[in-house]
């Protein structure tokens, strides 16, 4: 029994919690073939449920940011989990005794909102542990969505191959098994509020500010980079190399998860030594590089290797981002992360929309996805450009 926890054991319960943000945001899509089949749900009604997930997280945002810091961070980081964890269990029960869409509908509100709240709240919990690299701490924390983004889409595959997918209602519980175990973990480990516990800036001093504002275009071009490929690659993977999705799922999503989560915590542990402004730079153009290769590359295995480099390209956009800007805009206390989250959720909306808008409309390649994927360059070439003006705004130098 461990007598004495220490800022080890809250990294420990941050990257639960991040995982737990990993299972909300992923586990939930692969029963959308399950749902068509076991309750008839069209794909208008599917698409409603990715909708309610998005809302409930961006309203979480936009409201966290300005009263966690009157909550508190252990009480806001547990209701969190909390609701995460209720959510799950809901998932597996309330379908059954309500109208199924019903019972989905109020299961994705109640996990979505707690994994809002988390992207609020685990973020500057880690930037206000002491560090040698605030940046690579940061990094690191992020890897763990993608290895939990990677460990549902594995595990979930496993199950269902191994005890049928008509007893999917099980694995929620399963999956709701880690936000509880990382309420205990908040319940003792040490918390240091982000910004000292001073209360945050009023949103007008936050919006007013040019450097904000550049951060959260930032934001939502990083998550509009991720989003846009990550979406649709199980999809491109499919029509793309002729495979079945639970192979299209292994080599597309699970593969730019991969990818993301090496390049994060690579950085988290030599980030310390290499300048920020430069990786998120360097970034930006492998992020373009990756998009351009798999729009143009002929062959349809160069085209998927095209999608691993976004991975590679988008790893550090979010987190990298974050960590400037906590830098930069520490007046802005824990709402910062709020409305940065806000923005990036935006990005995570608007990507994957252009991309199937732009694909419904135009076939200028052998792939209806490519012409999508093709417009979506223009995220990171935007961020690429933020980066630059940031560095002559502030004078970085991390």
């Amino acid at each position: 029994m461990i007598k004495k926890f220490t800022y080890k054991h809250t990294t420990y319960a941050c990257y639960l919690a991040y995982i737990t943000s990993a299972v909300i945001n992923n586990f939930t899509p692969l029963l959308f073939v399950i749902f068509q089949k076991e309750y008839g749900l069209s794909l208008d009604k599917l698409a409603v449920l990715v909708t309610l997930n998005f809302s409930a997280q961006f309203f979480v945002d936009f409201f966290g940011a300005k009263y966690v810091d009157k909550i508190g961070y252990r009480k806001s980081l547990i209701l969190g989990l909390v609701m995460a964890g209720v959510g799950l269990c809901c998932l597996g029960t309330l379908p059954s005794i309500f109208p199924p869409f019903v019972g989905l509908v109020i299961s994705v509100i109640c996990y979505a909102m707690g994994s809002g709240l988390l992207e609020v709240m685990v973020s500057p919990t880690i930037e206000a542990l002491p560090s040698d690299s605030k940046a690579g701490a940061m990094s690191l924390l992020h890897s763990f969505y993608c290895w939990g983004s990677m460990l549902v889409i594995i595990v979930s595959t496993i199950y269902f191959n191994l005890f049928d997918v008509k007893n999917w209602q099980q694995l929620c519980f399963l999956w709701a098994i880690i936000p509880a175990f990382t309420i205990l973990l908040f319940l003792k480990v040490p918390i240091v509020p982000f910004g000292g516990g001073h209360e945050s800036a009023s949103v007008r001093e936050i919006f007013s500010s040019s450097v904000f504002r550049i951060f959260a275009v930032l934001m939502l071009c990083a998550g509009a980079s991720e989003l846009a490929m990550s979406q649709w690659a199980s999809l491109f993977a499919e029509t793309g190399l002729g495979v079945s999705k639970t192979t299209g799922d292994l080599l597309g999503p699970c593969m730019f998860a991969a990818a993301m989560g090496i390049f994060r915590a690579l950085y988290g542990k030599y980030g310390k030594k290499i300048n920020l402004y430069s990786v998120l730079l360097i970034s930006s153009i492998i992020c373009i590089f990756g998009y351009a290769v798999a729009v143009f590359a002929p062959n349809p295995i160069v085209s998927l290797i095209g999608c691993g480099l976004c991975g590679f390209g988008v790893a550090i956009m979010w987190p990298g981002t974050l960590s400037l800007a906590a830098k930069h805009c520490a007046v802005g206390g824990t709402a910062i992360f709020g409305f940065l989250a806000m923005s990036g959720d935006i990005g995570c909306s608007v990507g994957p929309a252009v991309v199937a808008v732009v694909s419904d409309n135009f076939m200028i390649f052998n792939s209806p996805l490519k012409a999508g994927l093709l417009c979506a360059i223009i995220f990171p070439v935007i961020l690429m450009i933020g980066v630059v003006w940031l560095k002559k705004k502030v004078g970085m130098s991390e």
